[in-house]
């Protein structure tokens, strides 16, 4: 298993990168190598300092960094030797099996969208976010990068999302629930009137009806779906609550738990390979739990039950 990270990615990158490198490597025994992806000239200081096991990582050399604010399409087209691009051309040629970046998030979508490419019958990609909830976890998709929707995409979303429920956190049969403004089936937008009998018909999905937003930290649904408009606002107010709670220092257990780093990244569902996409603010931990997610992803062998999922699908 070979796990490319882009060590010039995010805003503490890579002093950061590194020291969550060292958290992975130094936690539970794993088979993962680590390839990471960088300028040699900046990591190798760093990695001399961590003082990592080298049979465990290999380092291949980035002469480019594609900034935050570029734009993405012209980024990876001029930029062929930055991080991001050499990870995408290491992952379609099956040099790795699968790339984490923080870096920045339109390039690493526009990689994953035209160099990895969608699975076959899969209209549009999604990223999802942790809901830490009452009991265990929930998960919210899409929160972003599908700002507006046909009821279709949503129905993609949520056998999607019921699949990563169910394969990589662990949950047996998730409920899906579509996030509205109401209880009753035929309450809504029009989007939400359109996708709830969809939903109600699709097979491969638990569908328990409509969710309201007092239900999204609670038990009602293990996996809520809404367009990215919506579901980025939910998105932005659960960080908040970690923020708030830093700021006026405040020591609570459950609020502990909205703090990304706690989950790492997310990872882009619908496309052929394991892509994996952190914030940009990253630390050593998130650095270290994304790392992890794409190891229990490959173990899992998701991208297969992705695979024959919307292959059944299409012979329906």
């Amino acid at each position: 298993m070979r796990i490319g990270l882009d060590m010039m990615g995010g805003d503490y990158a890579p002093a950061e990168a590194v020291k969550g490198v060292k958290l992975f490597l130094d936690g539970v025994a794993s088979g993962a190598h680590l390839v990471l992806i960088g300028d040699e000239q900046a990591l190798s200081p760093l990695l001399a300092e961590a003082q990592l096991d080298q049979s465990r990582y290999t380092v291949v050399h980035s002469s480019q960094i594609i900034g935050m604010n570029e734009h993405p399409t012209k980024a990876l087209k001029e930029k062929p030797h930055s991080s991001i691009s050499i990870g995408f051309h290491l992952l379609q040629n099956k040099k790795i099996d699968a790339f984490i970046s923080a870096g920045n998030t339109g390039a690493m979508m526009v990689g994953a969208i035209y160099s990895i490419k969608l699975i076959d019958g899969i209209q549009r990609p999604t990223i999802s976010t942790i809901l830490p909830r009452e009991k265990g976890t929930g998960l919210l998709l899409d929160v972003g990068i599908n700002a507006d929707c046909k009821p279709e995409n949503l129905v993609q979303f949520a056998i999607l999302g019921s699949l990563y429920s169910q394969y990589v956190l662990g949950v047996d049969n998730p409920k899906v629930g579509l996030l509205n403004i109401g209880e009753e089936e035929g309450k809504g937008n029009l989007l939400a009137q359109a996708t709830y009998p969809l939903l109600k018909e699709t097979p491969q999905i638990n569908f328990v009806g409509n969710v309201e937003g007092r239900d999204v930290f609670r038990d009602t649904a293990d996996v809520i779906v809404c367009e990215g408009f919506t579901g980025n606002v939910v998105l932005k107010m659960a960080e908040s609550f970690h923020e708030l709670a830093v700021r006026r220092n405040i020591h609570d257990e459950y609020l502990d738990k909205f703090d990304f780093e706690q989950y790492g990244g997310t990872p882009v569902l619908g496309v052929g390979e394991p892509v994996i996409i952190g914030h940009g603010i990253s630390g050593a931990t998130a650095f270290s739990n994304m790392v992890a997610l794409a190891q229990r992803m490959i173990e899992s062998k998701l991208l297969d039950k992705i695979r024959a999922s919307f292959t059944a699908v299409s012979e329906s």
